[in-house]
């Protein structure tokens, strides 16, 4: 059984598509009779961190390809150039090979059309992994006028490729009545973003009481797009929480320098480049409180960030500015976590003084959404529609 997996990221890339697709392939691996093929790109999440590897490598067993992009950041022309880099080089690679699946990860749309292409040109079953609903999101992101002409458009791409799709997993469960709706005739699966074995290493077995100090530490790592929004939050939290609390922004992305604008004649807040994951997890480790914030956009009340599993499995407080379906799924899963209003300082702040300063184990989740688990159940899923098939 040979399947081949579609991942515009993989490791060493330092973002949540990279982190996923690299644990679900050591889940796949374990699987006998099972030959796999990836074709992802080179290291490309940030322009402001590198990461050496090989285009083109057999690890363990498995065959990897990793093609290269034009220069590109994170606008939305760049984001076409690069896609479509990988798109023909893609193509290219999968001809006039033999395969039994096609897989696809995909966020933002694309990578899932790709396997769509491909599977159907072979005559193969397709599995998708779906990780956001970008037709819902573009609205909020993108101008009016780029809207109005791009959203027929990819919503044609969206039709075609779950079209295709013989399994589709979603993972957030926010996003169950927007592709329900739209595609009733689909099998559904939600295997979700999990905890990885990263940072299972380091979850705290016992409780530790913060000791006081001047100001609290607040950590917020990874991207600084306008989904975060961070730009919109961050600066009016420094102000007010100054002498009290400290920010470390860790990360890249297009609403960087907005930020960094922002915080004019600030000194209590701190803009640092992406760093390593084992660098990132000290980083955890030193801080007081872990912050999470996404824009206060309708499509955003649906997901699910993978950054809750890393930081709630640190058993650190987790200061969040996010609705709907994350909103609600901290409140019932993550204790000492503590939620506002996206935008809203002034209940950021009262939500702030909520938290309970230092470490409390949180076995039980640990316990539920261990990435390695659930990328095994996931992979038992994909390895059984070609049994099926057969």
């Amino acid at each position: 059984m040979k399947i081949l997996v579609l991942s515009f990221y993989f490791e060493p890339d330092l973002c949540a598509g990279s982190f996923r697709c690299t644990a679900l392939i050591e889940q796949l691996k374990k699987h006998k009779n099972v030959s796999l093929e990836v074709i992802t790109t080179l290291p490309n999440r940030y322009a402001s961190f590198s990461a050496e590897a090989p285009q083109h490598e057999v690890k363990d067993g498995v065959e990897i390809h990793r093609i290269a992009l034009p220069s590109h950041k994170s606008g939305m022309l760049d984001q076409i150039k690069a896609f479509t880099a990988y798109y023909r080089q893609a193509l290219k690679i999968a001809k006039g090979k033999d395969y039994d699946l096609i897989f696809a990860t995909s966020s933002r749309l694309f990578t899932a059309f790709l396997g769509a292409r491909i599977a159907s040109s072979k005559k193969l079953p397709l599995y998708l992994d779906i990780r956001d609903i970008f037709v819902d999101t573009i609205k909020d992101v993108l101008s009016p006028k780029i809207t109005w002409l791009a959203k027929p458009v990819f919503s044609l791409v969206e039709a075609y490729a779950f079209g295709k799709a013989k399994r589709i997993n979603l993972v957030s469960k926010g996003f169950k009545g927007y592709f329900s709706s739209r595609y009733p005739n689909a099998e559904f699966r939600w295997f979700t973003n999990g905890i990885d074995k990263e940072f299972l290493a380091v979850a705290p077995l016992a409780s530790e009481v913060s000791s006081a100090s001047e100001q609290v530490t607040v950590l917020y790592a990874g991207n600084m797009g306008e989904g975060q929004g961070l730009h919109t939050i961050i600066p009016a939290l420094a102000k007010r929480l100054g002498g009290k609390a400290k920010f470390r922004i860790i990360g890249d992305g297009g609403r960087k320098q907005a930020l960094q604008q922002r915080l004019n004649g600030l000194t209590n807040v701190e803009l640092l480049p992406p760093v390593s994951r084992g660098e990132l997890i000290r980083e955890y480790q030193n801080a007081d409180v872990l912050f999470l914030h996404l824009n206060d956009y309708p499509a955003f009340r649906k997901v699910l960030p993978s950054k809750i599993f890393e930081y709630a499995a640190l058993g650190k407080p987790v200061w969040a500015g996010v609705s709907g379906y994350a909103a609600q799924f901290l409140e019932e899963e993550v204790t000492n976590s503590s939620v506002f209003n996206p935008g809203n300082d002034e209940e950021a702040c009262c939500s702030f003084e909520v938290l309970e300063l230092g470490v409390k184990p949180r076995t039980e989740f640990i316990n539920k959404f261990s990435r390695e688990q659930i990328m095994a159940e996931m992979a038992s899923d994909i390895v059984s529609v070609v049994k099926n098939e057969a």
